[in-house]
Order: structure tokens, then C-alpha cells, then sequence
């Protein structure tokens, strides 16, 4: 077989420039020839060293679970097409008609991917004052405590006692990127700290509060695994605590009653100031009754704010999407 002849200090830039090409021939095995590698190709590529050699043919590994699951034909259409990975938990959503093939759809993950160690689906809705939902055991270790990594920060969590997403990674670090060094943080529904701990790494001080004592517990883990000392764990009921904390940046995370707690945010943000506030809405117009309810919370409490961003973060149920709204206050 063709192959291009490469010194080993060249190979990896060798190897894009071969796949940028097309020409990097697909389910071989690279080969070491002494200080050299070689890379199987389709056809004569020039300015390379072209030699004849033999591959060894790599197994084919498949990149979907719905690839080797076994569930009944008229079922497969059903089968999601994603699911969320936390740590090395993976939590799925299942149709009611597929929940009694759970065991061979967590099997078939498992066998797809090898970091996965233990599988379970929804049973309910997020749902209660701590955002948790059940969770149903389909493969795997029975266990529900993991360790996440993202942007840098592991996190130690509980996935059926204390709410987390992996799904918000690029908009937490969308706000990494917006906080200036130097400045003090009120991350008021914190959970086990994904804002909180990430935001530390530039911020003076966060002052971390959450009601669930299940996330305020593996938050002061996380405090602890991340070194994050400029970290301050609230246990309570946020309305307790707004007003106390004078912030450069408030985070209100809590989508769906966020717009309750506007007036305790605006209490606890210094003039000019930014929230970053979260809510749901329709696809079609997300923003307008959140924008209202802002502008409103504003007015009772004699401020006035600027909008600095709207975006829509992820969609989240049939015609409903995430929205992140940042204004500053006034």
C-alpha cells in the first residue's frame, strides 16, 4: 500500500496536513519504522516520501449506542439521539415506550463509550425547591456521585441530590470571559459551584449561596478539590442574604423563577453593575416579557438599567428555549 514517509517529530503536523488534503486512507493502523512514521494514503501526494508498505487494518469501533442496541424496528425512531454525560454518569431521556428496553439501551452505551461507567434515565421532571429530579438505574454501577471536569474546574457532585447541567459549559465560560479581575461576584443560586468556582479563578471574592444543603455541601468539596478559597458558601434562602452583598457582577441562574428574584438581585449589585440573568420563553419571542419584568423591578426600586445582551442559550422543550439576558443597573 502507498504510504507518505515522515520523520517522527513531524508526524502529527504531517497528518492534518494529509487529512486537509483527503488523501489519509481511512481504518488503517499508523506504522513505526524507527525514528520514521508512516501514514497509509489514497493516491501520490507531492513533496512527501512515498513508499510501499503494509497496514494493519483497524476495527471499526461504532459512534452511536443506536448503532448496537436491540430494541424492536418500529421502536428505533424513538431512540434519542443524544444524552448528557456527567463525569462518568450518563442520564438519557426515554420515551415511555422504550423504558422497558432501558437495560439493553444503557448496555449499549456502556459498549460504545468506555468513560461511561454507569447509566440512568429521567424518571420526572427537574422539579422542588432543591431542583432534583429521579433518576432510574439502567446499566452499569449503581451510584449517582461523580467527578465533572469542564473549563478547567472539577466538580464533585451527586446527580440525583443537588440540579447541574453539562449543557451550560459554554455559557459559563461565555461569563468567565466578561468578569474582570478584581471583582466581587454574588452567584446567588449556586448550586455545587460551576459558575461560582470557575469565576474565582479572576474574581476577588464569590459569595456562593444556594438553598439546597446537598449542593452547599459538595460546593464546599469543590471549594476544597479547586483550591478556590476566595469562594464564600451561603446555605439559605437567597432573600435572606440580597442587600448584605454589594457585587460588581450578579449571576441569577435559576430559569424558571429567576424574574422572582429580581429585586433581591438589583438590592445586592453596585451602580453599574452587571447581572447575568436566565429565564425561559418562547422560540419565537423570548425576550420581551423578561425584558418587561426587568425594566418593571427596576422602576420599583428607582433604578434604571442597560441592556448589554440577549442570546439564546440552548433550546430546552418543544418551542421553548434558554435565554440569557445580561444588563447592567443604574
Amino acid at each position: 500500500m502507498l504510504a507518505v514517509k515522515v520523520p517522527k517529530k513531524e508526524a502529527e503536523r504531517v497528518r492534518r496536513q494529509l487529512l486537509e488534503l483527503g488523501v489519509l486512507a481511512e481504518g488503517y493502523a499508523v506504522k513505526r519504522e524507527g525514528e520514521f512514521i508512516l501514514f497509509p494514503v489514497t493516491k501520490p501526494v507531492e513533496g512527501f516520501e512515498l513508499v510501499e508498505a503494509e497496514f494493519e487494518r483497524l476495527e471499526r469501533r461504532p459512534h452511536s449506542y443506536r448503532e448496537v442496541v436491540e430494541v424492536p424496528k418500529e421502536l428505533r425512531p424513538l431512540l434519542p439521539s443524544s444524552f448528557d454525560i456527567v463525569g462518568d454518569i450518563a442520564i438519557i431521556e426515554l420515551p415511555g415506550e422504550l423504558m422497558p428496553h432501558g437495560r439493553a439501551i444503557g448496555e449499549a452505551i456502556l459498549k460504545v463509550h468506555r468513560n461511561i461507567k454507569a447509566v440512568f434515565a429521567k424518571g420526572s421532571k427537574v422539579e422542588g425547591e432543591y431542583r432534583v429530579r429521579e433518576l432510574v438505574h439502567l446499566a452499569g454501577e449503581n451510584r449517582t456521585e461523580t467527578i465533572h471536569r469542564e473549563n478547567g474546574i472539577r466538580l464533585k457532585l451527586d446527580v440525583a441530590k443537588v440540579y447541574y447541567t453539562p449543557r451550560l459549559s459554554t455559557e459559563r465560560m461565555r461569563v468567565f470571559e466578561k468578569t474582570q479581575a478584581g471583582e466581587v461576584v454574588f452567584d446567588m443560586f449556586s448550586g455545587v459551584g460551576p459558575y461560582s468556582i470557575l469565576l474565582a479563578k479572576k474574581a476577588k471574592l464569590v459569595f456562593a449561596c444556594d438553598i439546597n444543603p446537598w449542593a452547599v455541601r459538595y460546593l464546599e468539596e469543590n471549594i476544597r478539590l479547586n483550591r478556590a478559597n476566595n469562594v464564600v458558601p451561603i446555605l439559605g434562602d437567597v432573600r435572606k442574604v440580597a442587600g448584605k452583598i454589594k457585587a460588581d457582577r450578579v449571576i441569577m441562574n435559576l430559569p424558571r423563577f429567576a424574574d422572582r428574584f429580581l429585586r433581591e438581585a438589583m438590592m445586592s449589585v453596585k451602580p453599574g453593575g452587571v447581572i447575568h440573568y436566565y429565564g425561559f420563553g418562547p422560540e419565537e419571542d423570548p425576550f420581551s416579557e423578561h425584558g418587561a419584568k426587568i425594566k418593571a423591578a427596576a422602576r420599583e426600586l428607582g433604578l434604571s438599567v442597560e441592556f448589554l445582551d440577549s442570546r439564546k442559550v440552548r433550546p430546552y422543550a418543544p418551542r421553548q428555549v434558554n435565554i440569557a439576558i445580561d444588563f447592567r443597573v443604574l
